[in-house]
């Protein structure tokens, strides 16, 4: 490579990175929205509205780490074709940054996931390439890294492109919104695990700032991570598979960390569809079904604190737009014919937001 060519390079890195920096400086935070739940006098529930970003979900934060990590890395020049698996979020988000850069993007996806979620990534002008079994998108990805592309590999690489020390990470944000909140130190964070990124840069933020705050993991019933986290096993596997798109991974990802993590939840499904529906009435909009599952968890930490006679908050995420699941998880025909009855937990959960008991059907 001779002079002139390097100088061009390095000049449109630096373009890139000012592009997304730029982009940053556009977007606000986005808002911590309390829930007002009678059963639980004394406990603040909050939940942090990232499906407010422009992509639609919380992983907007993590596509524009992987890329400025890639550019940081000289993992990624100009012309160059960009790939990564996902379930459709994460897709969604690093096609729209593909856009903003001029880089053509594929993103490696189950067949099973939501088609609004596809329709959604072709229209930022990228590919998706479909693959039959969910467990093998990364190895697929790989394949087209060996042609050529550049991989922002997200399970490989989330927990350590995300500076976690600050720099307005989704722990730095939670934490100052709450700061005039009456238990501005929450008891517990919750939040669910696909990468297992997010997880990893809230537990390290808390333990950077020194604070009491407990990190609770919402999982899929059967999940890899819970599973691995009870065993303190990296190679485990998830015993059953979840219609919840985004978490419940068919294994431990390399970014989860077992030591930062001091509990986590398994929810049914059922559990987080109903959750889902509950967060619509109680919220005016709907979000999708991790959200629903990262409630469940919340109201089994709270009904444990009110059982114990504490004071405190609670928060947690509203990851994505519910509206990308309207052909899914809020289909009643889509639910029937995969023997999903949410009535019994909707029923349950309602009984718990009212005594502030924990109770299952």
């Amino acid at each position: 490579m001779n002079g002139a060519t390097s100088d061009a390079g390095r000049d449109w890195v630096h373009g890139a990175i000012d592009a997304l920096e730029r982009e940053a400086a556009r977007s606000a935070d986005t808002h911590l929205l309390k829930i007002d739940l009678p059963g639980f006098p004394g406990i603040d529930v909050y939940f942090k509205d990232e499906a407010a970003h422009p992509t639609g979900s919380l992983k907007h934060r993590l596509a524009r780490s992987l890329y400025l990590y890639a550019l940081c890395n000289g993992r990624l020049r100009e012309g160059q074709a960009v790939v990564d698996a996902s379930s459709g979020s994460t897709a969604i988000a690093e096609a729209w940054f593909a856009r903003l850069l001029g880089l053509c993007f594929t993103a490696v996806m189950p067949a099973c996931t939501a088609p609004a979620k596809i329709r959604a990534v072709e229209a930022l002008g990228a590919t998706c390439d479909l693959v039959d079994d969910p467990a093998t998108v990364r190895t697929r990805a790989r394949a087209h890294a060996v042609a050529g592309a550049c991989d922002l590999d997200q399970f490989g690489l989330a927990e350590r492109a995300t500076d976690w020390r600050g720099n307005n990470n989704i722990a730095e944000s939670i934490l100052g919104q709450l700061a005039r909140e009456p238990h501005p130190r929450p008891a517990w964070i919750v939040c669910g695990a696909g990468t297992g990124g997010t997880s990893a840069t809230i537990g390290r933020y808390l333990r950077y700032r020194r604070l009491p705050t407990r990190l609770c993991v919402a999982e899929p019933l059967g999940g890899a991570f819970a599973r691995g986290w009870r065993a303190h096993d990296a190679d485990a596997c998830a015993s059953r598979s979840t219609v919840i798109e985004g978490i419940g991974r068919p294994r431990v990802e390399p970014g989860f960390l077992f030591d930062i993590v001091d509990r986590v939840v398994e929810v049914p499904d059922a559990a987080s569809i109903a959750a889902m529906h509950l967060l619509e009435a109680l919220l005016g909009r709907r979000y999708g079904g991790s959200s629903g599952t990262n409630f469940v968890a919340c109201l089994r930490l709270a009904a444990a604190m009110r059982a114990r006679g504490e004071c405190g908050s609670i928060v947690s995420l509203l990851c994505d737009r519910g509206e990308r699941y309207a052909e899914t998880l809020f289909d009643p025909g889509w639910l029937a014919a995969r023997a999903l009855d949410a009535a019994p937990w909707r029923a349950a959960l309602l009984a718990c937001i009212d005594d502030g008991g924990w109770r299952e059907p």
